[in-house]
């Protein structure tokens, strides 16, 4: 079972007006919950994409390998 946590704050009146109007249904604890659940994946998939970006800088996609290279690669596919 989920321990819960009990929040207070203020947001943009707009904002709030927009999501509620998007999700009337919904309980303001599950569309912050939602939105809490969304930030954390946005944030989860930024630094999947930096490693990404550190691994590629550290290894060149035009580094030669027994495979060949993977800029080659992707060379020769768009063109196909």
């Amino acid at each position: 079972m989920k321990t819960r946590e009990r929040i207070s704050t203020t947001v943009d009146r707009a904002l709030l007006a927009q999501v509620r109007a998007l999700h009337p249904h919904e309980t303001m604890a599950s569309v912050v919950e939602a939105a809490l659940a969304a930030l954390l994946r946005e944030h989860r998939a930024a630094q999947i994409d930096a490693d990404y970006a550190a691994a590629y800088a550290e290894q060149p996609m035009d580094t030669p390998d027994e495979w060949g290279d993977l800029a080659a690669f992707v060379d020769a596919a768009a063109r196909s």
